[in-house]
């Protein structure tokens, strides 16, 4: 009877375990299924935030960083404390760093690759610009030798990173050239077997 009675213990030991390992398998699917919802609604989040974000320059790390230069630039100068309130280089050096994105987002825009260089150029004097606004100010003391350089080392970044991009886009455009010339040279050499 003790015999029957220990017997019947590890049975139940053996059924309980195993209901503890359905009802664990059982939360484990259901947190399966949990993270195949959350990972689907995630893709499509991702796949609308996409889609809202569809403009071709915000792809640009160029025209990013140029955007944090802007926000940087801009949160110095209203930081100035100057004797005399000099709003006209104020407004001018805003207005120079916000066009440096500005123009590689309108040069994105355009149509032809052409027209992209040229906004890229604008660009790029707008950096320029802005810098020399930024060197004014540094030797009128109204901004740290501190603060000028690690805005003159984000500055000479986006440089590089224009001149990359122009050099990309006349390669391309040297690309197209090449391939046009190619397939009008058998264009013309295809005509002239058939005469």
């Amino acid at each position: 009877m003790l015999e029957d009675i220990g017997a019947q213990g590890s049975k139940l030991k053996v059924e309980g375990s195993k209901l503890k390992a359905e009802k664990l398998k059982d939360k484990s699917t259901k947190l399966d299924i949990e993270n195949m919802k959350f990972k689907a609604e995630s893709q499509k989040r991702v796949k609308d935030e996409r889609q809202i974000k569809s403009f071709g320059f915000e792809n640009l790390e160029v025209w990013d960083r140029s955007v944090d230069f802007a926000v940087r630039v801009i949160d110095l100068v209203e930081s100035l404390d100057t004797a005399r309130k000099h709003f006209r280089r104020l407004e001018q050096i805003e207005a120079s760093c916000s066009s440096i994105s500005m123009n590689l987002a309108e040069g994105k825009g355009r149509y032809s690759k052409k027209e992209f260089v040229q906004f890229c150029y604008i660009a790029r004097g707008s950096l320029y610009e802005t810098m020399t606004l930024l060197e004014i100010f540094k030797r009128k003391e109204w901004v740290t030798e501190e603060d000028f350089l690690t805005i003159k080392t984000q500055g000479l970044q986006i440089a590089a990173m224009i001149k990359g991009l122009i050099n990309s886009l006349y390669s391309s455009m040297e690309t197209n050239d090449l391939f046009l010339n190619i397939q009008a040279q058998s264009l013309a050499h295809s005509t002239l077997r058939n005469d």
